[in-house]
């Protein structure tokens, strides 16, 4: 399923690429957003977690600069019968983390400083697991590959209401309300595609997570902590929302009204509750 969706962003990206280069310079126009969409989408493969990555500032620690968190990862991973991925920590004081990379041979966990600081070892461990709940379950390349094309899509509007501007008057009255549409558009078009990333997926991670910990309420109590925190503290480095999905718990908060329709988690909430119920089955509570 998850190469299905892969497959329906990269030809959707290919298809609003060429369609936008058409309304800017008509044929050559098109066959340049073409270009500009292939090359995009073969960089999404291959490199796009690395540009996430660099986003946030992340810096690759090992055993010997953070023992804690390397030697958890290494430990959840064996637990998880998974390479042993990437570890970054991210220099932001809101606790949260997420996982990235094109398969779990080239995967990679990074978590915040915030997260390091708030939870206990238990706690990170839960958060932990769930990342890698999403390193099993191939979530990961479909997920960065979203982020990328979001992205893209909300920058690309800032440049269509000059779409036209170099045709002739005929053909600017024909395309000039369609631009328009265009530039509107856009920003939900991204939105939509992050919605590709079904909110089912967390509470699968969730549950993946719990397994591979070995305590469900080790990620409730988690959940509780960051829920409280994201609230309070914000990410100072970058206000993307292209990126909101890879997160654990959405970093951008504050989602109101219709903006709710295309909120990329489940409730922190519902999450608990089916935690809490998963402990019950298990003997936990």
């Amino acid at each position: 399923m998850n190469s299905i969706k892969t497959g329906f962003l990269m030809f959707g990206l290919v298809f609003l690429f060429t369609f936008i280069g058409g309304l800017l310079g008509n044929q050559d126009g098109a066959l340049i957003g073409l270009l500009i969409a292939g090359a995009m989408s073969f960089y999404s493969y291959w490199f796009s977690y690395k540009m996430v990555i660099k986003a946030y500032r992340a810096q690759e620690v090992a055993a010997t600069t953070n023992p804690r968190l390397y030697n958890l990862v290494k430990k959840l991973s064996q637990n998880a019968d998974l390479p042993m991925p990437k570890v970054y920590i991210i220099p932001e004081r809101q606790p949260n983390a997420f996982a990235t990379g094109r398969n779990p041979n080239h995967a990679a966990v990074a978590c915040t400083q915030g997260l390091l600081d708030l939870m206990s070892d238990n706690e990170l461990a839960g958060v932990v697991a769930h990342e890698l709940g999403h390193v099993k379950h191939r979530d990961i390349l479909i997920s960065t590959i979203a982020a990328t094309f979001a992205g893209a899509i909300a920058n690309i509007s800032r440049f269509l209401p000059y779409a036209g501007r170099s045709n002739n008057r005929d053909n600017r009255n024909n395309n000039g309300g369609l631009t328009i549409l265009m530039a509107l558009l856009a920003p939900l078009a991204a939105s939509v595609i992050q919605m590709t990333i079904s909110r089912r997926r967390e509470f699968m991670a969730d549950r993946a997570g719990a397994e591979i910990s070995g305590n469900p309420l080790y990620l409730r109590d988690a959940l509780g902590k960051l829920e409280e925190y994201s609230q309070r503290i914000s990410m100072s480095n970058t206000r993307n929302p292209s990126t909101a999905h890879m997160f654990i718990v959405n970093p951008f908060t504050g989602l109101r009204g219709i903006q709710n329709l295309f909120r990329t988690h489940p409730s922190t909430y519902d999450r608990m509750r089916e935690l809490e119920k998963l402990a019950i089955e298990k003997g936990y509570m």
